[in-house]
């Protein structure tokens, strides 16, 4: 199967598995979302869903937030993990927020990626996900999934989101790049695949067709 015809499979099975295909992040708004998405880094989405609440029960808008110390935050968002660094990016951003941006998350790569402890996922999340703007965040399910269905070469991620990009159709990447972690939390783990003579061992069912492209 050539990529083209890989592409349209993909996209056809994606979205008969997952027509819809939540934010998995909680969130009420643009800034509630930036917050939660700087948190998961190298943090579960379950685990953020957790903490997210008592943060946001003290503190869910810049304002409120920038009344909160360092400290405070950190305490907070311990669980999430790198609370250090995490917690001084959303003290960070929130004063950036206030002083320059009226109160209000930028809606430009370059602005968001400008904030402390925002890189380029973040931001593309944020964009795809607060705004609607056609992005391909590339995490850890889709970096591993393009390089398995032999879609990107897997040197790095910022060649994948290319890949990516340049692969799938502009209207369907907001949605897609859901679809794709979607599948591969539930069908396509990091660990389990065993391969011998060419074929997959482990098999799961007709939900695994995806598993076959590699």
């Amino acid at each position: 199967m050539n990529k083209k015809n890989k592409v349209i499979f993909i996209i056809e099975e994606l979205e008969n598995l997952f027509p819809e295909v939540p934010i998995p992040l909680n969130h009420k708004d643009p800034y509630t979302l930036l917050i939660a998405v700087l948190l998961s880094a190298q943090c579960t989405d379950e685990r953020v869903n957790l903490i997210t609440p008592k943060l946001f029960k003290i503190a869910d808008n810049p304002s409120d937030m920038s009344k909160l110390s360092i400290n405070e935050i950190k305490e907070i968002i311990r669980p999430c993990g790198l609370s250090p660094m995490k917690s001084k990016g959303i003290y960070g951003l929130t004063r950036i927020i206030l002083d320059k941006h009226n109160g209000k998350v930028p809606q430009t790569f370059e602005e968001l990626e400008e904030l402390p402890a925002v890189g380029h996922k973040t931001a593309s999340v944020v964009m795809s996900q607060a705004f609607g703007y056609p992005a391909f965040p590339v995490d850890t399910h889709i970096h591993r999934l393009m390089f398995r269905w032999g879609l990107s070469n897997g040197t790095n991620v910022k060649q994948t989101e290319k890949d990516a990009k340049r692969l799938f159709p502009k209207d369907k990447w907001n949605k897609l790049h859901l679809q794709i972690i979607y599948y591969a939390r539930k069908y396509s783990p990091a660990r389990g695949w065993v391969i011998k003579n060419d074929s997959i061992t482990k098999k799961i069912g007709r939900k695994s067709i995806l598993n076959k492209l590699i």
